[in-house]
């Protein structure tokens, strides 16, 4: 039995674990840790490893699942609405990049064949590096999380042609003068496969297996599609990663798509980490060392003309200079399908062994600065804002066809919501239902032009900047409510509003615990993490089943959040002495609200005439009337329509009460009375 690849695997594993330990110590992102890995063992360093073939094979896998994992969190919806990022942004980006870089390949002397192909090579950039930065940060649903999905699927659909304009550019002659046509065809056919897949085959075919209650059997299907469906578009002349983001839309169109995620996010990750190990082991370091500054100098060249590039084509789709640069630099590292392409290029005369390892070298160096790139990109954006006053920079080309917020002297003891997501949706629906004048401010140019034809307060605008909030007339408004999902521009939205308006009361929205205590430093009065908001309202209805009061969990949820969600972080609320536990403290009771009618019968008799505790064996515990709570009732507390008593008394007593207040009163207890 040939061993070789068992011993490859665990190598590479136990290697990374020691880099990744101490790259996790000085704060190095993992996945400059898996190129080092790859560097240091393969054929170029110690050697330990010769096949390096086998790991790419590998490496494929990690990229094949992780284009699954995002289209399952996509839906075709979804994909339609980023459209216009895909085709135009990535259409632009991919033009612009191979121009610019065909005319600086003319001047350094190569040929116009070679010159055109490193313009596409260069184009491409990391899907794998990009969305998994931005995955573990939570930032793919940010206005710049969307653009770069969307340029990234362009250039991922782009490949293929570049392969079969390849040939041509060596000059050699096609073998088939329909392939166009034929790809042509294909393409359609496999889009209409996706939608019908999506609608009618899939979910019918999920629900049979999801039947059988057998976790293998779905697993099994999973990996089917997934494996299937890129082997198709392979077959058809497309990428095997286009394949598996497809075979990923298929299934979240399902309900089971949260499984089938939940059941391939460790595999994903297995094999991504194969991913960027082989990527490290294709560099010659001895060819790095030696030509270290020139290679660093054009590194560098590559990352400055990528970001503008792609933040040019950013600014021309409407969206401010924060996003504008956040965007350019999320995509200034070179891709690896430019690999897959590269290797054609070398296979045709394009590229001759020097050019082939300066470009490896060049882009390895481009992978393996973008977590530090994509980081430095905030702050570098944020200084910049604060230096440009110019209206068309803060909010981008879209401000004039979008009536940029002008100040409205007349808001006054207003609402802004910064954010049309769906929390910016329900806050203004709130809003509008209880009369109180607001005012949403929104990046997304799209959304401003839709929702104003509709006749929404909506304006235009990079709330991060001063001019923007200034024109909201920030300075008499009541409340800020920030539901947006950038944390940073959070963060600098919070700052700016708090210097602008001392008293104005600031509720933010963020989607991890551990980000509330430097928003509520910044500025917050509230901030409402997602995560344990959900935990607190699983709490609440929990603690109503057991028909604990509702003025207890009202004081329970409080408590919660006045503590930062520390109870629900420390398990603490069991260890809690003042904790209401029902059936250790009032074995074989129940208490329930009973609210009377508009109209009750009841209307104006006290406790004492009605005799509940001699006739029920029940005990009034409170009243509540409007806001008002009249706590231990005596005999003489009259009862009014539509108070609402908190009683205490045994489950068939209980019965026997709401039988004689009939049709007086609604009980909010869902439990049912023994026959």
């Amino acid at each position: 039995m040939d061993l070789t690849l068992f011993t490859d695997i665990e190598i590479i594993f136990g290697l990374s674990i020691i880099i990744l330990l101490l790259f996790h110590r000085i704060r190095l992102s993992p996945v400059l840790g898996f190129l080092v890995t790859g560097m240091i063992a393969g054929p170029h360093v110690l050697g330990i490893i010769q096949d390096v073939e086998q790991v790419e094979i590998l490496a494929e896998i990690g990229i094949i699942l992780l284009l699954f994992t995002i289209g399952v969190e996509m839906s075709i919806k979804e994909l339609w609405d980023i459209k216009r990022f895909v085709l135009v942004g990535g259409g632009l980006q991919v033009i612009i990049t191979s121009v610019l870089v065909y005319y600086i390949s003319l001047s350094l002397g190569y040929g116009p064949s070679t010159a055109l192909f490193m313009g596409f090579l260069v184009s491409l950039s990391s899907t794998a590096i990009v969305l998994k930065l931005l995955q573990e940060k939570g930032e793919m649903y940010t206005p710049y999380g969307k653009i770069s999905l969307g340029i990234l699927i362009f250039q991922d659909i782009v490949i293929v042609p570049m392969i079969l304009l390849t040939p041509i550019l060596a000059g050699v002659p096609s073998t088939s003068g329909d392939s166009a046509f034929t790809f042509l065809l294909k393409g359609i056919g496999i889009v209409l496969f996706v939608i019908v897949a999506a609608r009618w085959i899939m979910p019918a075919l999920l629900f049979r297996i999801v039947k059988t209650r057998n976790r293998e059997l779905f697993l099994v299907t999973i990996i089917f599609t997934v494996f299937g469906t890129a082997w198709l578009t392979s077959n058809a002349g497309l990428s095997l990663a286009l394949g598996a983001f497809l075979a990923g839309l298929i299934i979240s169109e399902s309900e089971y798509s949260h499984q089938a995620i939940g059941n391939m996010l460790p595999f994903k990750d297995v094999f991504m980490s194969f991913f960027f190990v082989s990527i490290g082991m294709l560099m010659d370091v001895s060819f790095f060392l030696d030509n270290i500054v020139i290679l660093l100098a054009l590194a560098a060249v590559v990352i400055f003309l990528k970001s503008a590039t792609a933040g040019l084509v950013t600014f021309l789709l409407g969206y401010p200079l924060r996003t504008t640069l956040i965007t350019g630099m999320a995509l200034a590292q070179v891709g690896e399908f430019s690999f897959i392409l590269s290797s054609f290029g070398r296979e045709y005369g394009l590229l001759d062994d020097g050019l082939y390892q300066s470009f490896l070298a060049v882009s390895i160096v481009t992978m393996a600065a973008t977590p530090f790139v994509m980081a430095s990109s905030h702050s570098l954006s944020h200084r910049l804002l604060k230096k440009t006053t110019n209206r068309i920079l803060i909010n981008g080309l879209s401000s004039k066809s979008t009536d940029p917020v002008k100040e409205d002297k007349e808001l006054h003891d207003h609402l802004i919501i910064i954010g049309y997501g769906f929390n910016g949706k329900t806050v203004s629906n709130a809003a509008k239902t209880a009369g109180i004048p607001y005012i949403i401010i929104e990046t997304n140019p799209e959304t401003v032009r839709h929702e104003r034809q509709h006749g929404e307060m909506i304006h235009y605008g990079d709330a991060t900047h001063q001019t923007v909030l200034e024109s909201a007339n920030i300075n008499s408004a009541r409340v800020l409510v920030v539901g947006i999902s950038d944390y940073i521009a959070t963060r600098t939205i919070i700052d700016v509003a708090r210097r602008m308006n001392p008293e104005i009361y600031i509720i933010a929205r963020t989607r991890y615990m551990n980000e509330i205590k430097a928003l509520s430093q910044m500025g917050a009065n509230e901030v409402i993490p997602e995560e344990y908001e959900t935990s607190v309202e699983i709490f609440s209805r929990l603690l109503k089943k057991y028909l604990v009061p509702e003025e207890e969990i009202y004081r329970f949820t409080r408590e919660i959040r006045a503590n930062g969600y520390s109870m629900l972080r420390e398990h603490s609320m069991a260890e809690k002495d003042n904790t209401f536990n029902l059936k250790d403290e009032l074995p074989g009771v129940e208490v329930t609200s009973l609210k009377l009618k508009d109209n009750c019968s009841f209307h104006g008799s006290t406790l004492k005439d009605l005799n509940l505790r001699n006739r029920y064996g029940a005990t009034v515990l409170a009243v509540r009337r409007g806001g008002q709570i009249i706590e231990n009732p005596t005999g003489d507390t009259e009862l009014r329509s539509s108070d609402t008593c908190i009683v205490l008394a045994k489950p068939e007593k209980m019965c026997q009460l709401r039988k004689f207040l009939g049709e007086d009163a609604e009980a909010f207890s869902s439990e049912s009375c023994p026959v």
